[in-house]
């Protein structure tokens, strides 16, 4: 890798970890929230960086300034991700940290998310050492790189869209239980002026783009969309099971 990449790499990160620390999502309790449906900062945070990037890859690709075929999509194993996921999200809900979050608390001194760092190491190290033991379970349901629009045989545009509603339809439920949870009018709706319309800018956006999406149905041409399915003999990477 060269030297670039690493300080492009490096400048992300960084970027990354200021914006989460100044959404408040290094504390734990904060993340805590969204189990107990008080605050769902968490869910819309990410959400939003879901549909900016699906959107973002989607034309870019469509425009021809990105090339498809070097975006990389995990392999599928079912049986590992299901229990991955499960094993993940038991943590998250213990700790109050995502391995995100918990590497910008832990860089801003604070001490649960420095445990929880060092867990998620001992957990990574422990996988790879146990691995002889477990690989049949960490290949087991393997469907290559499988998509959504693989999935539901659906166009990648449609998907696309679709995506966008339910998320759509997420942030606005998300306002509600926040406000049903405080016995307090929805925060969009108490809002400055100005910032009420850049949301509603935003979300209309979205949805354009969204319904653009589907219209043309594909981003790129159908060759450029193919991918890989890995042989059944083939050892997959060790790799965390993390997402934010």
């Amino acid at each position: 890798m060269a030297l670039t990449d690493l300080l492009a790499a490096a400048g992300v990160g960084v970027a990354f970890g200021f914006a989460l620390e100044r959404a408040g999502l290094g504390s734990a309790r904060k993340l805590t929230g969204q189990f107990f449906l008080t605050d769902l900062t968490v869910f819309k945070v990410m959400f939003s960086a879901i549909v900016t990037a699906m959107l973002g890859t989607f034309w870019l690709g469509r425009l021809g300034l990105m090339d498809m075929s070097f975006l990389y999509v995990p392999e599928t194993y079912l049986g590992a991700q299901i229990a991955g996921g499960i094993i993940f999200g038991a943590g998250f809900a213990l700790a109050g940290l995502c391995p995100g979050t918990s590497c910008v608390s832990a860089a801003t001194g604070r001490g649960d998310g420095a445990m929880a760092v060092a867990g998620m190491f001992a957990g990574v190290l422990g996988t790879g050492l146990a691995f002889p033991l477990i690989g049949r379970v960490y290949t087991s349901g393997a469907h290559g790189a499988w998509t959504l629009p693989q999935l539901l045989h659906l166009p990648y545009g449609v998907v696309v869209f679709g995506v966008v509603l339910v998320a759509l339809a997420g942030f606005a439920a998300a306002e509600w239980i926040e406000a049903r949870q405080a016995r307090l009018p929805p925060a969009a709706w108490t809002l400055p002026r100005i910032a009420r319309s850049g949301l509603i800018v935003m979300a209309s956006a979205a949805l354009a783009l969204g319904a653009a999406a589907a219209a043309v149905r594909t981003p790129a041409p159908k060759n450029v969309l193919t991918v890989s399915v890995p042989a059944p003999t083939e050892t997959p990477r060790v790799r965390p099971a993390g997402g934010c």
